[in-house]
């Protein structure tokens, strides 16, 4: 049983609901294995502990397998601790990107909680520890696990990367689909997919670089374009995420993907991250992403200022950030952008100087990040003697963790709620000049913001400059 933990921050939720797409992928290697497998997302269904308590008793599984980042692996901690009171034998498995780095404290704080950590990928690990735990063996000998052996928490040798994510059996039928829809888009069906793993890049405050081992690799584009007409004939999917660091790495591969989606009228609007560097190297086929489907690009500008990009590594310059967004602006594609503050250096005057930034910059949509300090991440030595918090929960992006030396944490906090709505109340007075694609995307974001989202207090008066199109959507509306 695969069990998202219930955790919620007001951030994701406001655009739509995300399915779980590391289950999906092992919850496709267990069943090859021959193992039984449910997928239950709590947090999509916004169940509580009880929900949760009820559910593993009613389904009484022999294993109960949780994954997390540091936002929530306190969460995930208690699912699997739910589930050893239910029933003491019950085999308990953590995975994802905290556990990966954190397994001692995890297993040593938690010796009643979390049987097994899987470090790193789980597609093939996942199975060998199934098979070896019921075959009474040896733990030892699974490569990519840690475990308590006499108190001590013990890794084992870190196991490689999958050579051929071609290969990866995925349980898309586990998936319960009415779930899962974008917001912006009427009678949607959401899928979230993967084309790559990895990413090359020495980003100092990002846990993706050290993950992935600054490794890329990919799927064949037949590969990929074959699951969306498959999720889209059989499931309905006309919304997918791409939820790779670097999609467009490969541009010849990329470029490819984009004809086949041309080609073969997948007719799936497609949501994406990428690095400023690929969109500039793409500018002369910026109208093959629009015609391909591509409806809304994320690229990670973070700071305005090339002394702080060159501090966390970032490997772009200032002047690449705003051209790229220019490009994506003039394909009539949604762009979207974070800039990330609350260094011990962070000022209001700082802050202040970041939005108008934004705002010059223009991107559609701008979030203002509170900067994370991973306690594995490369950042962390440098800030630790900041960070006010340790508790994990509060480590996702939204609630200050580092407190600036001239700012406390509550005023951090309140500057970065008037950022955003400086910058969506600046985006509300220019919406005459947008196309009528991204008018109408604008001002349903705003609204689901204003409504749905931990920006909501500080967004309630921008619900009151929409235009009409609020309440009557114009009929040119694509997303």
């Amino acid at each position: 049983m695969f069990v998202t933990p219930p955790y919620h921050c007001g951030v994701l939720e406001s655009a739509g609901v995300w399915l779980p797409l590391p289950f999906v992928y092992l919850a496709g290697a267990v069943k090859k294995a021959g193992y039984e497998a449910v997928i239950y997302d709590a947090m999509s269904r916004f169940d509580n502990y009880e929900d949760i308590k009820r559910r593993i008793e009613a389904e009484s599984p022999d294993v109960v397998c949780s994954t997390a980042y540091t936002a929530t692996v306190v969460d995930a901690i208690e699912v699997l601790q739910l589930a050893k009171n239910i029933n003491p034998q019950t085999i308990t498995i953590l995975g994802g990107i905290h556990p990966t780095f954190c397994w001692d404290e995890i297993l040593t704080n938690n010796e009643d909680a979390v049987d097994f950590v899987v470090r790193g990928e789980g597609e093939e690990t996942l199975p060998e520890l199934l098979d070896t735990v019921f075959a009474k063996g040896d733990p030892a000998k699974v490569a990519g696990i840690a475990y308590l052996d006499d108190g001590r928490a013990v890794a084992t040798p870190q196991r490689s990367f999958i050579r051929d994510l071609n290969s990866l059996d995925t349980a898309w039928d586990l998936i319960d689909w009415p779930m899962y829809t974008f917001r912006t888009k009427d009678s949607s069906t959401l899928a979230v997919t993967q084309t790559s793993r990895g990413c090359t890049q020495a980003c100092t405050f990002c846990s993706q670089q050290l993950f992935w081992e600054r490794k890329w690799r990919a799927r064949s584009p037949e590969s990929f374009i074959a699951e969306l007409e498959f999720l889209r004939d059989k499931f309905g999917v006309n919304v997918a995420m791409i939820t790779d660091e670097v999609p467009t790495l490969n541009r010849n591969r990329w470029e490819r993907i984009l004809d086949l989606l041309i080609e073969r009228k997948v007719g799936v609007d497609i949501l994406m991250e990428t690095r400023v560097d690929d969109i500039l190297r793409d500018e002369a086929i910026m109208n093959k992403y629009k015609e391909a489907g591509i409806a809304h690009i994320y690229v990670g500008v973070e700071s305005g200022s090339q002394d702080q990009l060159d501090r966390w590594g970032k490997n772009i310059k200032v002047e690449e950030s705003r051209r790229a967004i220019e490009l994506i602006n003039g394909a009539d594609m949604i762009s979207e952008t974070a800039f990330v503050l609350g260094m011990p250096e962070e000022t209001p005057e700082s802050i202040a100087k970041t939005v108008e930034l934004a705002k010059h910059y223009s991107p559609d949509l701008a979030f203002f990040l509170a900067i994370a300090p991973w306690p594995y991440s490369n950042l962390y030595p440098e800030v630790k003697d900041y960070v006010a918090t340790k508790d994990y929960r509060n480590y996702n992006l939204v609630e200050p963790v580092i407190k600036p030396v001239a700012m406390t944490l509550d005023e951090l906090s309140q500057a970065l709620m008037r950022s955003f709505r400086d910058f969506y109340m600046d985006k509300l007075k220019h919406l005459d000049a947008l196309s009528p694609f991204k008018r109408d995307y604008m001002v349903k974001v705003t609204k689901l913001l204003a409504e749905h989202s931990y920006l909501k207090e500080q967004m309630k008066g921008a619900g009151e400059s929409l235009p009409s199109p609020l309440t009557s959507p114009p009929s040119h509306a694509i997303i």
